[in-house]
């Protein structure tokens, strides 16, 4: 390899925010979790209780929602955002604890965020109603097999702490 090669390699990224990312800046703290009504919950009336944070990546070029236990415990997943400049929707990159990969698409605008992926036999869509102050998000998840006929899949409440 060239010196020339191996400095650029050692450039960090620009100290400056992500512009694109702006809007999601309300996000960013430790949340906790709480989900109902899920399917896959032992019974209708459970509820799980859990914790999320979004924190800046690389001085805020992405925002990483993590999902679960902050290191040095494995996190049950990850969500990787960020969003092309030119674009309106952001994109997610998803992985968690059960090896599952996944790509959405994101949406954030007047306190709605809405996710969505269309995979052939899983498609997902997810939508979320920020409160007016910003500390409770309440949300719901839904699938569907073929995109036309879907069905609910859970609950979520998110409410910041800090």
């Amino acid at each position: 390899m060239t010196d020339e090669f191996t400095h650029a390699q050692e450039k960090t990224p620009p100290s400056q925010p992500n512009p694109a990312l702006k809007s999601l800046e309300g996000l960013v703290g430790d949340w906790t979790m709480e989900l109902s009504n899920a399917s896959f919950l032992p019974h209708p009336s459970d509820t799980a209780k859990g914790s999320i944070s979004f924190e800046w990546m690389q001085d805020g070029a992405f925002l990483l929602m993590r999902m679960g236990d902050k290191p040095p415990s494995a996190p049950a997943a990850l969500w990787l955002i960020g969003r092309d400049e030119s674009a309106p929707n952001y994109t997610v990159l998803y992985y968690d604890s059960r090896s599952v990969s996944r790509i959405y698409e994101m949406s954030f605008s007047e306190g709605v965020w809405k996710m969505w992926r269309e995979a052939p036999g899983f498609w997902q869509r997810y939508e979320g109603t920020v409160n007016q102050n910003g500390k409770t998000i309440t949300a719901c998840w839904e699938k569907s097999r073929d995109g036309s006929t879907w069905e609910h899949d859970f609950d979520v409440t998110y409410t910041k702490l800090s």
